[in-house]
């Protein structure tokens, strides 16, 4: 079956080709206007996004201060995980899940609804659970988004099918490329994860994508791009060997997360069935007794992840619980089937794993950071089975070159050692339990 599948896709990425070619011969102006809009629709959906999801988060935490978090956090948890559930159930059922395999189905040749309705719903339905507790990223979201934006901007102008199949996945790209400030990271996945393809009239369209996006939404931010983290790294020969097995742990370690989010996702799709509001309700209710009973740190996953990578003061019980509680709560949200990405909590797990093992004796305590970030890479890689990707994303942290090399190691050690276990990624095999769920 996979390998049917696989040629099915290359006959289809010819057949693409051919057509894209034609297009660009007689309606270039066309294109033209469909990449420029993909790429500004991708950045405004994605940023709007964001500073959503700020906006609540602050909201959340501002009251943290005039009450108890386990008044608080189970209320907004309970509260924002039903409306979310209920715009999702009754506007656009097709904005349920992550946003990735989504695309992916579309592109697979399945039913997906590509519209802008799916969109809008994803983009108000995934600020409200995000912003509510659910330990879930925006970058999941931004590629559905994104993916809609483009097909409805080419079914306006008119464009041929096969056309508007790039151009979705290319407008998944742009979303990725938006939410990290990584245009070669978005350009990279669209290729990687979603096309499967690597022809050069393809890759031209994508990656012109990908930095408009990037662009417009560095614009829309202010107009500078600065890196998260300014981070010194070091990196020598010894490093190579401890790096592949750092590389090859996270790698189990992905895998086994992967088989986490598949089978609590399978388990809410049999316990709750068609209930959908009532799941993402008494998920969100989970979610937020569960994180009142943690420190402040648990609140938000934004300065969760910058206490990590920055080490600021840490105590190493910190990331071990990380890893304890965000594997376990990133699949309950999963579960619930909430709009959100799970590219933001595998970097956390990554990171947090870096810190712990770059932490032991027998690494020097100037590579610790250099750990963390190759963990992130390596996590994303070993779940995802996208190492160029992984490795991007990380450098988009930092823009500082000399990680992308370590970075890259571990990737691929994961990336190997994960595909041992199943060749398939989490998204590719989320597209049957996502795709086929109808509540």
């Amino acid at each position: 079956m996979g390998n049917f599948l696989k040629e099915n896709i290359r006959k289809t990425g010819n057949e693409s080709a051919k057509s894209i070619k034609k297009l660009l011969r007689q309606r270039w102006f066309v294109v033209v206007i469909a990449l420029l809009l993909t790429g500004l629709g991708a950045s405004i959906t994605s940023v709007s996004f964001k500073t959503g999801i700020y906006f609540i988060n602050n909201w959340r935490l501002n009251l943290l201060d005039k009450f108890p978090p386990f008044i608080v956090l189970p209320l907004f948890g309970l509260v924002g995980g039903g409306l979310s559930g209920f715009l999702i159930k009754n506007f656009a059922p097709a904005a349920k899940g992550s946003g990735v395999s989504q695309i992916m189905g579309f592109l697979r040749h399945k039913q997906v609804p590509m519209n802008l309705k799916v969109g809008l719903i994803k983009l108000i339905s995934g600020i409200i659970a995000i912003g509510s507790g659910f330990p879930l990223g925006p970058e999941g979201p931004s590629v559905q988004m994104g993916g809609s934006v483009a097909w409805q901007m080419a079914k306006w102008l008119r464009a041929p099918v096969a056309f508007r199949r790039v151009i979705v996945a290319a407008g998944g790209g742009a979303g990725i490329a938006a939410v990290f400030s990584a245009p070669l990271g978005g350009f990279v996945y669209a290729i990687e994860e979603l096309l499967n393809s690597a022809r050069p009239v393809i890759l031209l369209l994508v990656i012109i994508t990908t930095f408009i996006a990037d662009s417009s939404a560095i614009f829309l931010k202010g107009g500078i791009d600065e890196p998260t983290y300014k981070i010194e790294f070091l990196f020598s020969s010894l490093d190579f060997i401890r790096l592949i097995l750092l590389g090859g742990f996270i790698g189990i370690i992905a895998e086994l997360y992967s088989k986490y989010i598949l089978m609590m996702q399978n388990f809410g799709k049999r316990l709750y069935k068609n209930k959908f509001v009532l799941k993402m309700s008494i998920c969100g209710f989970i979610l937020g007794s569960i994180y009142s009973i943690l420190g402040d740190e648990f609140h938000y996953l934004d300065n969760l992840k910058t206490i990590i990578v920055t080490q600021s003061d840490i105590d190493i019980r910190l990331p071990i619980i990380t890893v304890f509680v965000l594997f376990i709560t990133s699949g309950l949200a999963a579960a619930s089937g909430a709009p959100g990405g799970l590219f933001y909590p595998m970097l956390i797990l990554g990171g947090a794993i870096g810190l712990i093992l770059g932490s032991s004796s027998w690494i020097p305590e100037t590579a610790i950071s250099t750990y963390i970030f190759a963990g992130m890479g390596a996590f994303v890689a070993g779940c995802s089975r996208t190492p160029i990707t992984a490795m991007f994303l990380a450098f988009a942290l930092t823009k500082n070159l000399l990680i992308m090399k370590p970075v890259l190691i571990s990737c691929i050690a994961s990336f190997l050692i994960a595909r041992v276990f199943n060749e398939e990624s989490i998204y590719e095999r989320q597209i049957q339990i996502e795709l086929d769920e109808h509540d």
